[in-house]
Formats: structure tokens, C-alpha cells, sequence
């Protein structure tokens, strides 16, 4: 398989595979002015923007008034997929649930003796948009992506949820994402997609009320549309193409090591696969088992071009420089597959998904496990997280001070007041103490 033989030994050899990488994340200015002329239409002329795109991309009969999915098209959706499969589906939104709920913060406050109140009270947002890809033709339907963004704003207590995604070429959405909608309770479907979809959730049109926070995976015209939206709408991250990294030694099975590389290579040719060991014999082995394996996939040639452009092999010396190794990568998805992982654990430092172990591989964390499979790419895990139950509240500061407190602090905080030249802080305090 060709995908890159790399050394790493020390610090030294890093700025060299860092320049590799980095060109991941090269911006495309060209589409950067296409959305933010797409955001200025659906905000200036709303739903008909909205038909518009949608007739020349997705479905040519598409009307306003087809925008909105009818509550009992979702209840009916159910019925059109098997009974396990449902099964499937409700298990994996439990697990979801369950894992979300820990995360949950609570208002909390603090009395002095003065009688003064400090707190901080936790609120969820009103109003979330969720955005899901169709998939290929929309026969592909990303529902573990639905499922991951809107269990944690419920668990936040988020009462009003909208969620979008483009038509297919006949105006109907996947009975898959209608039927998941259907099991978490969400009634407000949209058929729309692409950069104009996010920018109805944010701005608002006659048909689709204005959101708060915009969360969901898309391609480059969503993920520029949303990183145009920040400051006037919160927002999950701004996500870049999947990547795993594996950090393995001897006891590791060189034909699972493969099929979790082609995991995340199959996603797209810009995903990265990254392998980081020390013994020349496992690296060997899997690389020809990625050639074996790689050839009996349907997406063989997404998965190729992802391995040949962003696929590493990478050897070290030994396990703790491997681990050093990992920090620098900063990876979306990791994989310790050593026979010890729970003594690694406390070297890593930077990973968005942690997957312990060699019956661990990253799948079950992306639709079973129940931590969140919206994760942060391109070494944005150095200073961000999991999408979370936080990404969907917002905490406001309490403060209740008693007279007490103003009469005996009111002259500092004047002196603060005055010392940045703003007389009338100043006073605002003194004025309470005459």
C-alpha cells in the first residue's frame, strides 16, 4: 500500500512530518467567497433562496412550500424500516443518553457572612439548529451524526431543535433519518442542505425560526458557513477531515490494525491514517494487509487516495516515544493497541477519542459507545473538545452583594474604577455609601 515510511526519534525529526500535515488544512479562498454570497442571499431573500439552491442541486420539481416535513411523513418513517434495525437505533440513542447525562452542570452558590450571594446559574440555549448530511445521493444517511448532536442538547434541556438536510433527487429525506428523528422525539424537519441550509438556521427565514447554536458535520460550503456565523451564532466546531492515529507494539493483531486505518480512509481522500510503532515487523504487516484488505472495499478508491496522500506508518524507538509522538499529532480519533493501555494513558495529553485496548477499535466509540463522536481535527484537540451537553448551555454569573459588603469594599473598588479613568464606576459605588 502506498502510504509513507516516516521516522520519528526525537523532536528533530517533527517540523518535517508538521509541514506534511499542515497541508491538510489549506484554506480555499474560492470557497469562501461563494458562501459568504450564499449567506447574504438566503438571508436577504429567505425561503425562495432556499428552493432555489435546492432545485439546481438536489431535487429540479423543489417549491418553499415543500421545505417543511410533515410531522406524520416522520411517525410514518418507522414503519418503513425494519423492526431491528429500530431496535438497533433506539440502543445506540440509550448509550448516547446515558453517557451525556453525566455531563450535565448545575447552578451552584455561595453565601458570606456579610450575606452577600456569589453563583453561577447554568441555562440551556433556546433553540438549536442541527445540520445532517444525506449522504451519497442521500442513500447513505449519516444518522449516527444526527443521534450524536441531538441527544447532548437534549440532555442540555434545549426545548426547540430544527434539524436540516438536503432532499433527494425525488424531494423525500431517507426513512432512516425521518425514523431516527422519530425516536428522539424530534418533530421539526427541514429539507435543505449545504451552506444555504446553515445559514437559514442562523438567520432565520419566514418558514425556519433563527437558531442559537448550529451543530452537525458537512462538507467544505458547511463548514466555511459556519466558521463565517461565528459571533452571531454559537457553534459545534469547525471541523476538518476524520483522522485516526494507532499507537501500537508487538501484541497487536496487524490485520485489525488495517481494517481501523481503512476505517477513517474511507471517509473521504483527505482523511489521515496514521500507524506509529516500534517494531519494523508489525509496520510490515500491515501494510500488506492494507494492500489485501484495501482492494475488497467498496470505497477502495477514496481509501487508496486518503492512504497515498495522508497515510503514514510511522517508526520510533520505543512505546514512551511513540506516546511523545501521539502528543505531537494531536489526533482526532486514538488508538493505544499495546498490551497495557490504562499505563499509557497518563502520557496522553492530546486526543479528541481515546480507544483502550485491542478490542477497541474506533467504530464503537462512532455509533455505540456513547461518548460523543463529534471530535476535534487538525491538532485542534490541543486547546478544544468533544462535543458536549456545554456546547449547548450558556452560565450566567449571580451576584447579590448586601449593603454590608458595599460599605466595607466600596472605596477599593472606586480606587480600582478611578485608577482606569471611569469616574462614573466610581461614583456608581460611592453614591450607595453617603
Amino acid at each position: 500500500m502506498d502510504c509513507r515510511d516516516l521516522t520519528y526519534a526525537n523532536p528533530d525529526d517533527w517540523p518535517g512530518i508538521a509541514r506534511w500535515l499542515e497541508k491538510r488544512k489549506d484554506p480555499d479562498t474560492k470557497v469562501d467567497t461563494i458562501v459568504r454570497g450564499i449567506l447574504a442571499d438566503v438571508r436577504e431573500r429567505g425561503d425562495e433562496a432556499l428552493a432555489e439552491y435546492t432545485r439546481k442541486f438536489d431535487c429540479a420539481s423543489f417549491d418553499a412550500a415543500d421545505l417543511r416535513v410533515p410531522e406524520e411523513a416522520i411517525a410514518a418513517a418507522l414503519a418503513e424500516i425494519p423492526d431491528d434495525d429500530a431496535a438497533i437505533l433506539r440502543e445506540a440513542i440509550e448509550r448516547v443518553r446515558t453517557f451525556h447525562l453525566n455531563q450535565k452542570e448545575k447552578s451552584w452558590w455561595t453565601t458570606a457572612e456579610d450575606g452577600t450571594i456569589l453563583g453561577q446559574m447554568v441555562r440551556p440555549v433556546d433553540r438549536v439548529g442541527l445540520y445532517v448530511p444525506g449522504g451519497q445521493g442521500g442513500e447513505t444517511p449519516l444518522i449516527s451524526s444526527l443521534i450524536m448532536n441531538a441527544v447532548p442538547a437534549q440532555v442540555a434541556g434545549v426545548g426547540s431543535i430544527a434539524v436540516t438536510s438536503p432532499p433527494r433527487k425525488d424531494g423525500t429525506l431517507n426513512p432512516y433519518i425521518l425514523a431516527t428523528a422519530a425516536l428522539l422525539g424530534l418533530s421539526e424537519i427541514y429539507l435543505a442542505g449545504s451552506a444555504w441550509a446553515v445559514a437559514a438556521l442562523a438567520f432565520g427565514t419566514k418558514t425556519i425560526a433563527p437558531c442559537d447554536v448550529l451543530a452537525g458535520p458537512g462538507n467544505i460550503f458547511v463548514a466555511t458557513a459556519k466558521s463565517q456565523l461565528i459571533g452571531r451564532v454559537g457553534i459545534d466546531m469547525v471541523a476538518g477531515p476524520s483522522e485516526i492515529v494507532i499507537l501500537a507494539d508487538g501484541s497487536a493483531n496487524p490485520a485489525w490494525l488495517a481494517a481501523d486505518m481503512l476505517s477513517q480512509a474511507e471517509h473521504d481522500p483527505l482523511a489521515a491514517s496514521i500507524l506509529v510503532t516500534p517494531d519494523a515487523d508489525l509496520a510490515a504487516r500491515v501494510r500488506a494487509e492494507l494492500d489485501t484488505q484495501c482492494a475488497a472495499l467498496p470505497r477502495c478508491e477514496i481509501a487508496s487516495k486518503s492512504l497515498a496522500n495522508w497515510g503514514a506508518i510511522i517508526t520510533v524507538p520505543d512505546i514512551p516515544t511513540g506516546a511523545e509522538m501521539v502528543n505531537l499529532l494531536a489526533p482526532e480519533h486514538l488508538e493505544l493497541a499495546v498490551a497495557d493501555p490504562w499505563s499509557l494513558l497518563g502520557s496522553i495529553r492530546h486526543a479528541g477519542a481515546i480507544f483502550m485496548g485491542h478490542n477497541s477499535p474506533e467504530p464503537v466509540g462512532d455509533y455505540f459507545a456513547g461518548p460523543n463522536h463529534v471530535l476535534p481535527t487538525l491538532r485542534t484537540v490541543r486547546f478544544s473538545s468533544a462535543l458536549s451537553v456545554q456546547n449547548f448551555c450558556k452560565k450566567s454569573s449571580v451576584i447579590a452583594a448586601s449593603p454590608s459588603y458595599v460599605s466595607e469594599h466600596g472605596a477599593k473598588i472606586a480606587r480600582l474604577a478611578r485608577l482606569e479613568g471611569l469616574e462614573a464606576h466610581a461614583r456608581s459605588v460611592e453614591q450607595r455609601n453617603k
